[in-house]
């Protein structure tokens, strides 16, 4: 059987249109008691491969529920969620796993990269659990180091890093498997504005060059700005969707383009 179709999101027409993720009428419920939340109610949304992808709402909107939704971490109460073609909700435990695992890459807003390991540890660790053999294992990290601009910094534990360099270190784990996407979870939050701007530079050109799809939950207006679409969310449904070149994007201010 087919996957189910929707309707296209605005988007500049390219060569090859992929969908890597699509999410079809889904919908999260949390019981509370006695009581239900509904944090999403009906969200339909394609995301397509090698696109900048940023999801804005406020606090309650639904934002981090439908973030969690295209990225693996959870599954809907209805509806469909299919991450390159498969259907979150009917993999079992070990499943799931193997998709986290090789398919998608997470960098964090507080970096989750381990305090007793040096850099190339931390950048191995997806690796391993992947069954890579040790040797190959840290030949790609040191690799992926390099292309963050850490590779002499291989042997240094977190505390010895910058946040904006323990974001690096985040950001080469994330690639560590080969993924396909990377989820980034408010990656500029805790950091000032020039290593945040660097963050998001990096980030565009790991997507421009390994077609990777970046899948971002943000507040960060210079992230919208390296963005190819934005989506907003409201009271548990998609309001809008925009491309960010139809945007006028400022310090402070987001507005349509005149």
């Amino acid at each position: 059987m087919s996957e189910p179709q929707t309707q296209a999101a605005p988007r500049k027409p390219g060569p090859r249109e992929e969908v890597i993720v699509r999410a079809k009428d889904v919908k999260k419920i949390y019981r509370m008691g006695d009581q239900e939340v509904h944090a999403l109610r009906g969200v339909d949304l394609d995301i397509y491969k090698g696109e900048y992808l940023s999801i804005m709402g406020p606090s309650g909107s639904g934002k981090s529920t439908l973030f969690n939704m295209v990225g693996g971490l959870d599954k809907p109460s209805e509806g469909k969620v299919f991450i390159s073609g498969a259907d979150v909700a009917s993999l079992d435990a070990l499943q799931l796993a193997w998709l986290r695992c090789h398919k998608i890459g997470y960098i964090f807003q507080t970096y989750n990269i381990l305090e007793v390991m040096t850099a190339l540890e931390n950048v191995t660790l997806p690796m391993v659990f992947a069954g890579v053999d040790t040797a190959s294992a840290k030949e790609r990290g040191m690799t992926l180091l390099k292309t963050v601009g850490l590779g002499e910094r291989w042997d240094h534990r977190p505390f010895q890093l910058s946040g904006g360099q323990q974001q690096r270190v985040a950001i080469a784990r994330a690639l560590a498997n080969n993924p396909d996407i990377i989820l980034a979870d408010e990656p500029t939050a805790n950091l000032d504005t020039k290593t945040g701007a660097e963050i998001i530079d990096l980030l565009f050109k790991l997507k421009s060059e390994r077609q990777v799809t970046v899948i971002s939950a943000t507040h960060d207006h210079k992230m919208l700005a390296a963005s190819d679409r934005i989506v907003w969310i409201r009271d548990g449904r998609i309001d809008k969707i925009e491309l960010a070149e139809n945007l006028k994007i400022e310090v402070g201010t987001i507005g349509g383009a005149h």
